[in-house]
């Protein structure tokens, strides 16, 4: 066990934070006015995924550990879990106690499955072309010159960039999922609606789900969870969420993000209301509870869109500018439209949006599985239309997710 934690971190920590931990020793160095040359600096390319298959090998072996699972006799099996490749480089990041039997066992073709799984394919498509890579250059534009625009603006481009990470991640992992089931192979549900969520840690069991539990079976669990002395469940609460943070990226700017999370997460804890909102098929049952229930999912998702403001900058400094402009440089003018772009589609592409994901709460594995045909074939063509219409060459398609 110790063997197989130490190799598979040990090549973690090697790719994707040997530089940072680098240069922020040098940087503290030179905080009290030491200038270190920084001759131990690599030039090391990141492999694609790694922090995904990396954690995927280790609940495998963790799983073993604990006589959860039976071990493969199969490395043709094992590294088809390892290497599975809808979902190798952005998740979901699977078990092997799921998916090893299902790779194992034979499969037989299921037509509804098929059809789920283009229809996924379909809907985490759309989402990636035209919310993700429509709203891509507006949100590079207003992080790039945040210095040079007003608070409006500063306020688009924070709420622009929440919808784009949502539709790119959860548009990678409803095509991933996709791809699978057309192979016969269901994957878990890495996102349940969750600008829907009531609180953070409703959001938190709605975002990233396969990350979020893997956090909480094999770190937050181990270090005794919830059972413990409370000054322990705090302590154990802010490992979390800084892991989480530090798992996103080898920048501050994604450990201030962990902390920023868990400081919101506390008081919810300490008020024992975190466990409040554990159903997660359905968001909220009718319009009246949707009334009732807005004005904290409106909260939630401001929280949730300030926490992307670290999590999109470049540096902390530029994250804190970005505050500072947005608090202190309040002005609604010409600029609330960035040049060049007319925003009145965009406005009404996210509207659309946001209901349509409201209507289809209730099944977010089958989104587009309408009781009428005609209705179904109506919103294919659509979901084509908009993929079409809000198509750009010009933009960088790579998943946001594939860097980390």
């Amino acid at each position: 066990m110790g063997i197989s934690i130490g190799f598979n971190i040990g090549i973690l920590v090697f790719f994707k934070y040997f530089n940072f931990f680098v240069d922020s020793f040098v940087a503290s160095f030179a905080f009290f006015g030491f200038q270190l040359e920084s001759s131990w600096m690599l030039k090391v390319i990141l492999p694609v995924g790694i922090s995904f298959y990396t954690f995927q090998t280790l609940s495998y072996s963790l799983d073993i550990y604990r006589r959860n699972l039976e071990p493969t006799n199969s490395l043709i099996s094992f590294a088809t879990f390892v290497a599975f490749f809808p979902q190798l480089v952005a998740g979901p990041i699977e078990r092997a106690s799921r998916l090893l039997p299902q790779i194992v066992n034979p499969r037989k073709f299921l037509y509804k499955q098929q059809i789920e799984g283009l229809r996924l394919m379909l809907w985490g498509l759309f989402k990636k072309v035209a919310i993700a890579d429509a709203l891509a250059p507006i949100v590079d534009d207003i992080f790039l010159n945040h210095a040079s625009y007003p608070s409006s603006t500063l306020v688009l481009g924070a709420l622009f960039f929440g919808f784009q990470i949502y539709g790119d991640f959860s548009g990678y992992s409803d095509i991933a999922i996709g791809t699978a089931k057309l192979f016969g192979i269901e994957l878990m549900s890495n996102f349940k609606f969750p600008y829907f969520s009531r609180n953070i840690a409703e959001f938190w069991r709605r975002w990233h789900i396969s990350l979020s539990t893997w956090f909480r079976d094999y770190l937050y669990i181990p270090l005794g969870g919830s059972k413990i002395r409370r000054i322990f469940v705090v302590r154990n609460i802010f490992v979390i969420f800084l892991v989480s943070g530090l798992w996103h990226g080898a920048n501050w700017t994604y450990v201030v993000w962990g902390l920023f999370h868990a400081i919101l997460f506390l008081p919810l804890f300490y008020l024992k209301s975190n466990r409040r909102y554990l159903g997660t098929s359905n968001v909220l049952k009718s319009f009246s509870n949707l009334l009732s229930e807005a004005p904290r999912m409106i909260c939630t998702f401001s929280l949730v869109t300030l926490g992307w403001i670290f999590f999109r900058s470049e540096t902390l400094s530029d994250a804190f500018c970005y505050f500072e402009r947005l608090l202190l440089h309040f002005s609604w003018d010409s600029y609330l439209h960035p040049r060049g772009y007319r925003m009145i589609d965009y406005y009404i592409l996210l509207t659309c949006f946001v209901l349509f994901e409201y209507g289809i709460r209730k099944d977010e594995r089958n989104p587009l599985g309408f009781k009428y045909r005609f209705l179904r074939l109506v919103c294919y063509l659509c979901l084509l239309l908009l993929i079409i219409l809000f198509y750009d060459d010009g933009v960088d398609r790579s998943f946001i997710y594939f860097q980390f």
